[in-house]
């Protein structure tokens, strides 16, 4: 057994989801928890720090505010304390640039006493006479081995990069958009760059290249297998499927039907936002009329094959244009994949594999209050049920809400007052007296 005891609660990983756990959970005397990060500091997406580039979800979206907006780990306090809140105010943006967040969190996070960072996990198993999780690692450069105890575990260890199933070699490195900074330089010496994906990230990145690759004299090419280059859809009534209201009604629809409305719901929370297809169509269109345009953007591609040849240094592209149906060949001196993330499921967490409940398709099945352990109320998952509680498990916004559930059932209190309805719209046909259900769905 550990020397410090039994703790309440361990959390792994330090993201956004879990950094706002901890920044809600630290005036809670009561609860005794830590939180065990593998990195040295906090960082998020490092390698999407591109000057400028925004976040999706207003400034409100922070750690703390829309569960607890007198909390001092708010983004209004940190910019109070850095002495930024007048020029904020004056900027008049809701939008937070990536670095501005990423600078907000790691002051959040420095100023928490819960956090281990330098803790990797390697194993976690269950104590049956003592009834609790055992949580084995290294820590710190010399790796020196740890034990901790807990009751209860929250996990969040975020996605891992995701790509075509072409890229297959497991002794090549394919690049992902995760890595673009410390990759950029090595770009610019390139003649030809290829980017894969639709999203926000390939925007930026095509938008980052587009604007330097005269300077270094490449030929820059964007393929997606999406339709169209499309904007995220952000109309208010669409962004109220990401309220309470909708987890309700998405979490009790059959599986079948989750899976199907996750596939067509892309425009929600994979599209580009408007503002930067604007500036990129700007752009092209001032650089064609000055004859310069050394670029092609391409819809309804499907990659097929990816093959990188050693010889002459490139890579080697097979795709189909989906409508018309034809194959082609593209060579090009790197490939850099903007094709999102998977869900991470820990090796670590095989020590515990059958305490967790598991689908059909070996993903998480977490229960309404975010628990996958078959007790319901030991292990809670951070990001990652899309499959069960629909487009608001990635979304910043939705954290506080999320760790406001977490927190009530680690505590048996309710801190922060859950939301149960804020939607104007009824997704589900309400059971009153205008409407008459005559039938019902075998």
């Amino acid at each position: 057994m550990s020397d410090e005891g039994i703790y309440d609660f361990i959390a792994i990983g330090l993201g956004p989801f879990n950094l706002s756990l901890a920044c809600l959970i630290e005036p809670i005397d009561s609860l005794n928890g830590i939180f065990l990060e593998r990195n040295a500091s906090f960082e998020w997406h490092p390698g999407m720090l591109i000057d400028n580039t925004t976040l999706q979800s207003p400034f409100l979206a922070d750690l703390v505010s829309l569960a607890d907006p007198k909390s001092s780990y708010s983004f209004l306090n940190y910019c109070k304390q850095e002495g930024k809140i007048y020029s904020y105010y004056i900027r008049e943006k809701l939008y937070l640039t990536r670095i501005e967040y990423n600078c907000y969190c790691k002051w959040a996070a420095a100023r928490l006493r819960n956090i281990r960072f330098g803790h990797d996990v390697h194993n976690i198993t269950y104590d049956v006479q003592g009834k609790h999780y055992v949580v084995t690692g290294a820590k710190g450069s010399n790796q020196d081995p740890f034990t901790y105890c807990c009751q209860k575990l929250v996990l969040g260890v975020g996605s891992v990069p995701a790509f075509p199933p072409c890229c297959s070699d497991p002794e090549h490195h394919y690049l992902h958009s995760s890595e673009y900074i410390a990759y950029k330089h090595r770009l610019h010496q390139c003649e030809s760059i290829t980017i894969v994906g639709s999203g926000q990230s390939a925007a930026e990145i095509y938008y980052d290249l587009l604007n330097n690759c005269d300077e270094h004299n490449s030929v820059l090419t964007w393929l997606t297998r999406s339709p169209r280059f499309f904007q995220m859809e952000d109309t208010k009534f669409a962004l109220e499927m990401v309220s309470p209201d909708y987890i309700d009604y998405f979490f009790n629809l059959p599986d079948p039907i989750k899976s199907e409305l996750v596939s067509k719901q892309g425009s929600l929370y994979k599209g580009i936002n408007a503002k930067l297809i604007n500036q990129i169509y700007d752009l092209l269109d001032k650089r064609y009329y000055l004859g310069n345009f050394r670029t092609h953007l391409i819809a309804n591609c499907e990659i097929q094959a990816c093959r990188y040849n050693h010889k002459d240094n490139r890579y080697e592209l097979e795709f189909e244009q989906i409508e018309c149906r034809d194959r082609y060949k593209h060579k090009t001196d790197v490939v850099l994949f903007a094709t999102g993330y998977s869900p991470n499921v820990p090796s670590f967490v095989s020590g515990i594999r059958e305490r967790i409940r598991w689908d059909q398709h070996g993903r998480y099945k977490l229960l309404r209050n975010y628990a996958v352990d078959l007790n319901g109320n030991e292990i809670f998952i951070q990001n990652a049920g899309l499959h069960t509680h629909g487009l608001t498990s990635p979304d910043l916004g939705m954290s506080c809400y999320r760790n406001s559930w977490i927190i009530r059932e680690l505590t048996g209190t309710e801190h922060y007052k859950i939301e149960r309805r804020i939607a104007l719209q009824d997704f589900k046909v309400p059971n009153c007296e205008p409407f008459v259900r005559i039938s019902e769905h075998a």
